[in-house]
This record gives structure tokens, C-alpha cells and sequence, in this order.
């Protein structure tokens, strides 16, 4: 007994001190965020550029963070989100203090949709009379598709411009499965609804081929467009220069206009001085995104109107219960949807929708709340880089409904998967099972046996039931027939280009043409903005980001390049259910 307590007491010893030496590395970490935070509170200086880096991934909305900009956990400052980046560039072109902006561009690891948004803002940037100048070492694709749009572009001299064309490509693991002796059992409609193919297959079925190349030219199609625009080049001479990798010399991208000089950094800081009719440059002139954001987000004032538009953030994969800020929950947004249409204050709803889709059931349930709010009040949805499959069924019901021209939507159909693992569990693991029963199918569904035809027949038609209802609310919101949305179904993903065409999207724009299309049909020039759902609080969101940290970060550390493969395969064990989403990993580069 003796013996027991004194351990009882070492080990509540132990606790204590391990509570006080976390408490105090907790702190140290609050106290150095303070401070972080309190240095980027500085105001604007007069003479100042705009510097504009986007070498973060885009959300759509600003991430919760404790303090503001600032990454808690690396004290690294955080890019704001899709519609504040928006919000400050239209500031800014108002802003005494901000002369013009100076992009630096390298790797942009954004979608092509946010992309396309943020260069629509730019170009509206300079109807104000300010100018933009972009620079890069190395300048990527999507990095020169928003430096196109600046007045002068400068490349250092012994850098390059990437400039390629677009690659689309998926991974197939069947191979893998096979190693494993893990057959994928597979029950879907729609000959395009490819997000099963990685499983089955080792390479692409000519039907997801044609669908893969139709987007991807199409997108090509339209930041040739662009470019050609700005840069006044010909379509023609940037497809040749593109398949000859010409740009690789930068005296080559000089030569042929893509760049206006080649400069290294302090040339840069030089010339920019000389265009402010300053000294010098100081570092407190370039004005980075994250500061300006802070700076104007405490000055200023939302309106005192009492109409409100509710912008709600519909972002990741689809699945029910209450999801997460990475994830869409039926439960969690289904409340959101609703407490905007039971708020007489609330005039319209903008839904933001950046979703490969998901859980079938899940989009039903959202599916029902938009339709419903869509009786009372407008609902008009802005699609982001992802609106497909059961990001498209939520959607479908809205009043109106706009994409960027790189919007990835469409992918009408459905699919389940029933992996069976036998021969895994007995050859690999040495693992057998054995049962009994009550009735013929109460084993319906078991990952331990092949399964009976009779099983198979049953979720092949619920599959197809699945499918006919979601065609038949595409059909219904749409204005379309029930055979036209099918021959445009099947699977298929669009582009927000082609999805005009076809008539699954009204209109072409984004977020901001999305908000002044919600506030005209509502008919009100003066409201406030709301955004939902509520983001966690301050101590929720230390300990998740406290978690995702020790655990994600370390996880893409050790495996790097290959971290994608593994995510891959981490979010197909958690399919559940019958599944409307987009191919796993389509990646466009």
C-alpha cells in the first residue's frame, strides 16, 4: 500500500510539473504572437506599394486565427482569404497612401478560378490610374497569368518563365490494390463519372480522357486569351512559344515581349524609388497583403443599414454530421442556410461553393435547406475552383448561379464503393472471419467477403435512384429536360466556360459579381454583410490548429513530395455511403 501512493504521488508530481512547463512554453508562444501581431499593426505610409506575393494557398474565406494574420504555431504570417484579397485591392485603389502595387510572383499555389478572380481585380486596380509591376526569379504559370496584367514586367536575368500549356493528371492505384489483394467492388452511373477509375484501373478510360482534355483546352484556351490581351501577343505565337519551351532563356522572354526587362532585385528597388520620386525604398513602403488587411480591417465601418446578405462558405468535401473548416457538414451548413432564411434582416443569400463533392445523402439534406430558402429569398451561388458532383447538386437550386471561367463543376452522377478484403486480411494480415446470422442478407454490407449478386443489385439501384433525383432537381432548377441534363450528366466535369454553354451555370463572374447580382435581385443598394457558418472561437481554434499542426505538418515533412498519395488514400478509407463527388485527384498544372 505504501508502495501505491508513493507512486500516486510521483506520478501527480509528475503531472503537475508537465502542466506548469506546458503552461509556460504556451505563454512564451502567446507572448511572441503578441508581439508579432502588435509589429504588423503599424500604419500605412505615405508613398507606399501594395506587395502582393500569393505564395500561399487562396481560401475562399479568412482563416480563424487567435491573432488575426499570424500562424500561431510557425508565427509565419497567413495569406487573408479569397474575398478579403478581393476587398483590400478595391481599397487600395482608393488609398492615398498606396501609390500603385508591385507583384512578386513565383509559385502560386492557388486554383485557377481564385486566380482568375484576383486578376479581374487587379485589372480594375488600374482603371484608378495607379500602376502595377510585377517581378519573379521564376516566373510559374498560373505566377505569369497575374503578372500578364501589370504595366511592366521584370525577370531577373538569369531566371525563366515557365510556360508550358496545361497538364491534367489523376493516379491510379489498382495496381497497389492488387499487391494488396484488395478488390475494389465498384457500382456507379454515368460512363463519366471517373472518381472510381484510380481504383480499377491503370490508366485513363477514353471517356474520362475526352472530358479531361475538353476542360483543360478550354481553360488553356481562356488564359491564352488573357495573356494575348495584355501582353498583345498573338494566340498563335503563345501556343508556338509554349510548345517550344522557348521561354526556359530569359533573354528569349525578353526578346519575344513576354517580360519588359531584366532587372535583379536591387535594380528593381532602384527603378521602383525612382518611379515614387523617392531616395530610396524602404521596407516599410512595400506593404504586404496580410499588414494592409489588418490595418484597413479596424478602420473600416460596416454600414448601419439594417438589410443584410449572407455570404455562407460552403468549402471541402461533402459529409454529413457537422463537418469542419476544411470540410462541409450537412448538419453545420444546413443550420446556416437556415438561419439566414428565418432572418427577416437577411434580403439575399450568397453561397460561395468550393466542393469536389462527396457524400450523396449529405448534398440531399443541404440540397433541401437552399431549396427552401430559395421560396423566400434570393440565393445566388458564386462557384470557386470546385463546384462538381455533389458540390454541383447543392447548388443546382439556387436562384442564380455564376462560375469563374476555370471553375471545375458539372460531374452529374454518382457511385459507391464496396472494397472487399478477404484475401488481404487471410494472405497478409492472417486474419479470417466466420458468422452467423438471422436472416439471408444481414451481412449487408461486409468488407470481409466478395459480395452476392443479389447485394449488388440492391445498391445498383440505389445508385440509379440516386442519380434519377439528381437529375430531376438539375432538370427542375435549370429549366431543363430530364434526357437534356442526362446526356449532359453521366459523370461529366465542365468547365465554368463550357457550363454557360450548357446551361448549369447562368453567368460568368465571381464573388464580387455574385454579390451584386444577389443585392439587385433583392432589390437593396445599402446592407451589411454577414458571414456563415460562425468560425470556432479562440481557444477551439488554438488547440485544433495545435493539433493539426504537430501532427499534419510533421506528416508532409517526413513524406514530402508524397504526402499527396497518402492523403489520397487517408480520404478514400472515409468514404461512407453512396458518393457524388469529383475524380480524388485530378491535378492541373
Amino acid at each position: 500500500m505504501r508502495d501505491f501512493f508513493k507512486f500516486m504521488l510521483a506520478s501527480m508530481v509528475g503531472f503537475l510539473l508537465s502542466m506548469i512547463i506546458i503552461l509556460a512554453v504556451f505563454a512564451l508562444i502567446i507572448a511572441a504572437i503578441v508581439s508579432v501581431a502588435d509589429s504588423g499593426t503599424k500604419t500605412i505610409p505615405a508613398e507606399s506599394l501594395l506587395h502582393i506575393t500569393l505564395d500561399q494557398p487562396i481560401e475562399d474565406r479568412t482563416p480563424s486565427k487567435p491573432f488575426y494574420l499570424t500562424d500561431w504555431f510557425t508565427l509565419e504570417q497567413v495569406q487573408p482569404g479569397l474575398c478579403q484579397t478581393l476587398e483590400m485591392i478595391g481599397q487600395a485603389a482608393e488609398d492615398e497612401k498606396i501609390r500603385g502595387i508591385l507583384l512578386e510572383m513565383g509559385a502560386v499555389p492557388s486554383g485557377i478560378a481564385s486566380l482568375q478572380e484576383i486578376r479581374k481585380a487587379l485589372l480594375e486596380f488600374k482603371k484608378s490610374g495607379k500602376f502595377i509591376y510585377a517581378y519573379g526569379e521564376r516566373f510559374s504559370q498560373k505566377g505569369y497569368l497575374m503578372a500578364s496584367v501589370a504595366d511592366s514586367i521584370f525577370l531577373n536575368p538569369e531566371g525563366a518563365v515557365d510556360f508550358r500549356g496545361l497538364i491534367g493528371q489523376t493516379m491510379f492505384i489498382s495496381k497497389l490494390l492488387g499487391k494488396l489483394e484488395i478488390n475494389p467492388q465498384i457500382i456507379r452511373h454515368g460512363k463519366y463519372k471517373s472518381a472510381v477509375e484510380p481504383l480499377i484501373l491503370e490508366k485513363m478510360s477514353e471517356a474520362n480522357r475526352e472530358q479531361l482534355q475538353s476542360m483543360i483546352t478550354s481553360v488553356w484556351d481562356f488564359t491564352l486569351e488573357n495573356i494575348s490581351e495584355s501582353r498583345e501577343i498573338g494566340v498563335t505565337d503563345l501556343n508556338e512559344t509554349a510548345d517550344k519551351l522557348l521561354l526556359e532563356n530569359s533573354h528569349k522572354a525578353l526578346e519575344m515581349k513576354f517580360v519588359d526587362s531584366l532587372l535583379y532585385k536591387d535594380q528593381l528597388l532602384d527603378l521602383l524609388s525612382a518611379r515614387m520620386g523617392t531616395d530610396k525604398m524602404k521596407g516599410e513602403q512595400l506593404v504586404s497583403l496580410q499588414h494592409y488587411s489588418e490595418t484597413h480591417m479596424k478602420t473600416i465601418r460596416p454600414s448601419r443599414s439594417q438589410d443584410r446578405i449572407a455570404v455562407i462558405f460552403a468549402t471541402g468535401e461533402i459529409s454529413g454530421g457537422e463537418g469542419s473548416d476544411e470540410g462541409i457538414g450537412s448538419e453545420s451548413l444546413s443550420r446556416a442556410i437556415r438561419k439566414a432564411r428565418l432572418d427577416k434582416r437577411v434580403k439575399a443569400i450568397l453561397i460561395r461553393v468550393n466542393s469536389p463533392g462527396g457524400d450523396a445523402l449529405a448534398s440531399e439534406v443541404i440540397w433541401r435547406e437552399v431549396s427552401l430558402a430559395r421560396e423566400s429569398k434570393p440565393v445566388v451561388v458564386s462557384m470557386g475552383n470546385l463546384a462538381a458532383s455533389g458540390g454541383y447538386y447543392i447548388s443546382c437550386a439556387a436562384t442564380r448561379i455564376f462560375a469563374d471561367p476555370g471553375t471545375l463543376t458539372g460531374s452529374i452522377g454518382v457511385f459507391g464503393v464496396v472494397p472487399d478484403m478477404r484475401d488481404f486480411f487471410d494472405h497478409k494480415l492472417g486474419i479470417t472471419f466466420d458468422e452467423v446470422k438471422t436472416n439471408e442478407h444481414s451481412d449487408f454490407i461486409s468488407i470481409s467477403k466478395p459480395m452476392p449478386d443479389y447485394q449488388h443489385e440492391v445498391l445498383q439501384q440505389s445508385i440509379e435512384q440516386i442519380y434519377k433525383t439528381f437529375v430531376s432537381h438539375v432538370s427542375e432548377s435549370r429549366n431543363l429536360s430530364f434526357e437534356e441534363v442526362d446526356s449532359i450528366g453521366q459523370g461529366r466535369v465542365w468547365s465554368g466556360i463550357d457550363a454557360v454553354k450548357i446551361g448549369l451555370v447562368d453567368e460568368l463572374g465571381g464573388m464580387n459579381e455574385a454579390l451584386e447580382a444577389a443585392a439587385n435581385i433583392a432589390g437593396i443598394t445599402d446592407y451589411r454583410i454577414i458571414h456563415l457558418p460562425e468560425q470556432k472561437d479562440v481557444f477551439e481554434q488554438i488547440m485544433e490548429d495545435f493539433s493539426m499542426s504537430m501532427s499534419g505538418r510533421h506528416m508532409k515533412s517526413e513524406m514530402g513530395e508524397y504526402y499527396p498519395y497518402f492523403e489520397m488514400l487517408r480520404k478514400t478509407s472515409g468514404w461512407k455511403g453512396i458518393q457524388a463527388r469529383l475524380p480524388f485527384e485530378i491535378s492541373i498544372e
